[in-house]
């Protein structure tokens, strides 16, 4: 079980630090260009953080620990990409049926960036599985 909390923070830290570098300084300018309407100005951390644990949490049942177990690093990045689009879609797509004025370059880049993150976090998670061990 330690292993798996150890592991489990690893892939939480570096979810947090790169989704932060994309949100804080690469697409900041973009998410206000195309959200601005919706944006508050005040972060809901509680919602944030609650995100960060659950998405950190199927990213490391779903997909790292089924890549460790089978020792492959291209098996782990699939998982993750598909993993990334499979969540953001969720979102997005919902989003663009039920949301008047969603915008599709939104629904285009977020699906991109997720699929994008979750890759990464999952490689930053294969590696960390051999660290750990």
């Amino acid at each position: 079980m330690t292993f798996t909390i150890k592991l489990y923070l690893v892939c939480l830290a570096v979810f947090f630090l790169i989704d932060m570098l994309w949100l804080g300084l690469l697409a900041r300018n973009f998410y206000q260009q195309q959200l601005g309407f919706l944006l508050n100005p005040r972060t809901n951390w509680l919602a944030a953080v609650i995100f960060y644990l659950i998405f950190v949490a199927g990213v490391v049942v779903f997909v790292v620990l089924p890549g460790a177990q089978t020792g492959s690093l291209a098996r782990t990045l699939i998982l993750g990409a598909f993993f990334g689009l499979v969540t953001y879609a969720t979102y997005d797509l919902t989003n663009l049926a039920t949301l008047k004025g969603w915008p599709i370059t939104m629904v285009v880049v977020d699906i991109g960036w997720g699929m994008t993150l979750s890759t990464l976090v999952s490689l930053a998670g294969f590696w960390a599985v051999r660290w750990l061990r």
